[in-house]
């Protein structure tokens, strides 16, 4: 390949490695100007322009992506040597292209330019041993005083570009980089991303369902106990304002002799409603708060139960004290005897000649006492068994309404346990079914993979013995 036309190029590298298309990038005839930032690459490209007017100069975003330039020329600054990432902007610019110029810009105002370019010079040589040898020229393309100098830099772009063999190397260079990006390719495709992938997806599935799995468990049984605490203080505190209420209406309480019976009947009355009432209410809220945790939980709240039934609450035992008020009137007989003695010895005492008149009005008022002390125990004694009632049906709500809460509380814990174990079956279920399409997934890219990679085994040995018969050539 010493001395073929660059036409030729395209086919005898064509033969080396069969059925590998030529580089995407057509030769071109342009010189490319590239640069780091502030390197003064648009006042070189103009200055160039105007010293070569026959030679068409381009910057990056100007020069087609179809075509490799004829030449680069490499601009950086005189202020510092260069770092890493200029380095990186001379490596993207000059894959295709076998001829690469350093320009080291801004000398005017730079005393120790030399030194820089010497750095420079350097720095690329270690970075790209291709490049060690490549020109370096300082320039001042936009000097503040005087005329640009850019008469060494012209002299070794026409000497260049006048070069018979530059197309050629220029195409095996444009080889060399498709030959090394197919090579990268082909020793890549051990190491398939869409597997890894596929893999990190798996495992993430399996996670999120044994995730989903605890959560779901954890957020069951702290909802059930909290559920638990709540509605046995809400019917505890139910029962005790009730209690407090009925206590407040046994503390009023006030009959007639003959109206005691009704009145009695409609405390009763009473004292059973606000327990029926107490007993919806517990039941409406545990319903309540059951619906409520199966919304949180994604799941269908246990089955209405048909209503709980007032518990037996018994009487006050208001209709059978007949000895207790006949002892009392027996001893309200005695206190209202003593008054009216009493009262008759006051008269006399006062009125000698009144002494009948003061019997009987001592006796009419020992009568009025004695009335007055039987009925004023015999309410305070029916107040006291009512309150006590009140305590005791307080006791029994109490109890009824708690058992409630645990029977309640119990089967709903044993509902939503069952739609848990529904739910994670269908999302093992779920999950089963999209771990087996992926691990179909990655059978297939296994048989696809073991496919490329004998294929890229069979290529390799080719695709390295161009780019090597590449190279050679380059350096002849």
């Amino acid at each position: 390949m010493v001395r073929e036309d660059p036409r030729d190029v395209d086919a005898a590298v064509s033969a080396l490695v069969p059925g590998l298309a030529p580089p995407r990038r057509s030769p071109g005839a342009a010189v490319l100007v590239v640069g780091p930032w502030l390197a003064g690459v648009t006042s070189l490209t103009a200055a160039l322009r105007h010293c070569m007017p026959h030679q068409c100069f381009v910057e990056s975003e100007e020069l087609p992506a179809d075509l490799a330039p004829a030449a680069v020329v490499f601009a950086v600054s005189a202020v510092a040597p260069l770092c890493a990432s200029d380095c990186a902007v001379l490596d993207d610019a000059a894959r295709h292209t076998d001829l690469v110029i350093g320009v080291l810009t801004k000398i005017d105002v730079h005393r120790d330019w030399r030194a820089v370019l010497g750095v420079d010079a350097r720095t690329v040589g270690l970075h790209a041993p291709r490049l060690h040898d490549m020109p370096w020229v300082g320039v001042a393309a936009a000097p503040a005083h005087g005329a640009a100098h850019l008469d060494v830099l012209v002299e070794v772009l026409r000497e260049a570009l006048a070069d018979e063999s530059l197309p050629r190397r220029n195409r095996l260079r444009a080889w060399e980089a498709h030959l090394d990006d197919h090579i990268g390719e082909m020793a890549a495709v051990a190491a398939d991303g869409e597997s890894a992938a596929l893999h990190r997806q798996r495992d993430e599935l399996l996670r999120d369902m044994r995730l989903s799995r605890s959560e779901r468990a954890v957020v069951l049984r702290s909802r059930i106990q909290q559920a638990r605490v709540q509605l046995g203080h809400f019917a505890r505190n139910r029962c005790a304002s009730v209690r407090s209420e009925l206590s407040e209406d046994a503390a009023t309480w006030g009959a007639l002799h003959w109206g005691r019976r009704r009145r009695a009947r409609d405390f009763h009355a009473r004292v059973a409603a606000r327990a029926a009432e107490v007993i919806e209410e517990v039941d409406s809220g545990v319903t309540e708060q059951f619906r409520d945790i199966a919304g949180e939980l994604g799941c269908t709240a246990p089955a209405a139960v048909p209503a709980a039934a007032v518990p037996e609450l018994g009487t006050a035992g208001l209709m059978s004290r007949r000895l207790e008020t006949q002892l009392m009137m027996v001893l309200g007989a005695g206190f209202g005897l003593g008054v009216a003695l009493a009262a008759g010895r006051l008269f006399t005492g006062l009125a000698p000649g009144l002494s009948v008149a003061g019997a009987t009005a001592g006796g009419l008022l020992g009568v009025l006492l004695t009335v007055w002390v039987v009925r004023l125990r015999g309410l305070l004694h029916d107040r006291a068994q009512l309150d006590r009632w009140v305590g005791r049906v307080a006791a029994v709500l109490r109890e009824d309404t708690e058992a409630l809460v645990a029977t309640r509380v119990l089967a709903a814990e044993t509902a939503f346990t069952a739609a848990a174990v529904a739910a994670d079956e269908r999302a093992a279920a779920d999950t089963a079914r999209r771990v087996a399409d992926i691990d179909a997934r990655l059978r297939e890219r296994a048989v696809a993979a073991a496919r490329a990679r004998s294929e890229a085994q069979r290529r390799l040995p080719a695709l390295r013995a161009a780019a090597e018969a590449v190279r050679a050539d380059l350096i002849i």
